[in-house]
């Protein structure tokens, strides 16, 4: 991978992070692309990239994560990532199956799309109109939705504000929670692939940090593309919630279905 390759998934990261549109499927997408997805740091590197992403949460709400008072806010965080945790270390060989797979994203996102074109109407009667009226059990029921968003694709953005909304938050609201739950959500799976998980570079298996640390410009690299997301992604996250509470989900579903269908063509006409 190039510095400029890593400025590009930086990019591509920072905006479709929080979106509903998947960041992992275009990040698939943009390697495969660039003739770099079968690489390991390549592999590595739009794992733990997020982590800049999910540092733009912390930064932006950093009086929701540093008031302690607030335990409650803590323990719904926890209840709602349970679910990824064990699913994730309990299927992680075939969730990386998934993401050598560019045809998965394309028809992820198309049939993505067409859950959101419709999803405005479908849960249009919110109740819970501020984070302080979650309850953990609607917080471990967004855990549950979100382990739909291992399927690269699907969107875990996409994933928790639609299980957030089926629980009748507002979708300000649901988007929001949405964000603070990335940021455990890819603390863990982070730390699980630079300190847990074996990588296999020529041959032989090293540990992530390992490879991370093999040279300097594996390491410029990783730290130029983390703080392009982490920048680019504080930018995604202020227009979020204001278009979302403007135009709401259908303009994410079509755009989701249209970019579907081109990779689909695509990978059709390359084969």
């Amino acid at each position: 991978m190039t510095l400029f390759q890593s400025i590009i998934l930086g990019i591509v990261e920072g905006i479709t992070e929080f979106l509903p549109i998947s960041s992992t499927g275009h990040m698939i997408l943009a390697s495969y692309f660039m003739g770099i997805q079968d690489d390991s740091f390549t592999k590595l590197f739009e794992i733990c990239i997020q982590l800049g992403a999910i540092m733009s949460v912390v930064v932006l709400y950093w009086k929701k994560f540093f008031d302690f008072k607030k335990w409650q806010f803590y323990l719904k965080l926890v209840v709602a990532v349970v679910p990824a945790l064990i699913l994730g270390f309990l299927f992680n060989d075939a969730i990386e199956e998934l993401l050598e797979s560019p045809m998965t994203v394309s028809i992820s996102l198309i049939l993505g799309g067409i859950v959101l074109l419709f999803i405005d109407k479908a849960f249009n009667n919110p109740t819970i109109t501020t984070e302080e009226d979650i309850k953990p059990k609607n917080g471990f029921i967004i855990g549950l939705w979100q382990c739909v968003s291992m399927i690269p694709g699907v969107s875990r953005s996409a994933a928790t504000i639609i299980g957030g909304m089926q629980q009748k938050l507002t979708r300000s609201v649901a988007a929001e929670f949405s964000f603070f739950l990335a940021v455990p959500t890819m603390a863990a799976a982070t730390g699980y692939s630079l300190i847990l998980k074996n990588w296999k570079v020529d041959g032989t298996e090293m540990k992530g940090y390992e490879l991370l640390l093999q040279n300097s410009d594996n390491l410029m690299i990783f730290g130029v593309g983390a703080l392009v997301s982490f920048i680019v992604a504080m930018i995604a996250i202020k227009s979020f919630i204001s278009f979302l509470q403007k135009y709401g989900f259908k303009v994410f579903g079509i755009y989701r279905i249209v970019a579907g269908l081109i990779v689909m063509l695509v990978l059709g006409l390359n084969a």
